[in-house]
C-alpha cells in the first residue's frame, strides 16, 4: 500500500528575479501557498505514515525563516533566483531532516498565484 501526507502552509514575501527580462525584474510580493507531500509505504506502530504535527512543525520554521522577508537578501537566495521553482527545492531539502525510516518527503508545491506552481520532487 502506497500513503501520501500532504500538509499546506502560507506565507508572503517580495522578491525580484534577476537576468529576467520582463516585470517580474522589479520587485513584487506574493502570498505563497506551500504544500509539502510525504510518501511511504509502511506505517508505525500507531497506524501513522508520520504525524502531522511534526509536518506542520517544521513547515512552520521554514516559512518563519521566509515570511515577510525579502528574498534575495536571505540564504541561498542571496545567490540563486529566488524562483518558485527554487523556493520549492530548497523548501523540500529544509524537509528531509524530518523523515523517518517509513516517510519521506517526496514532493513540494509552491504556489504564487491561484493558477500558477511549481513542483519539486523526489
Amino acid at each position: 500500500m502506497n500513503y501520501k501526507l500532504s500538509v499546506t502552509k502560507n506565507f508572503s514575501s517580495a522578491h525580484c528575479l534577476r537576468e529576467y527580462k520582463g516585470k517580474c525584474e522589479n520587485l513584487h510580493g506574493h502570498n505563497w501557498k506551500i504544500k509539502a507531500v510525504f510518501c511511504g509505504t509502511k506505517l508505525d506502530k500507531t497506524g501513522m505514515l508520520i504525524d502531522f504535527t511534526d509536518i506542520k512543525k517544521h513547515l512552520e520554521k521554514i516559512i518563519l525563516y521566509l515570511d515577510h522577508k525579502f528574498l534575495n537578501e536571505i540564504e541561498p537566495f542571496n545567490r540563486i533566483n529566488p524562483t518558485a521553482e527554487n523556493l520549492a527545492s530548497f523548501i523540500l531539502e529544509q524537509l528531509k531532516s524530518i523523515e523517518t525510516e517509513n516517510a519521506k518527503v517526496c514532493q513540494v508545491e509552491v504556489w504564487e498565484s491561484q493558477s500558477s506552481c511549481a513542483i519539486a520532487s523526489i
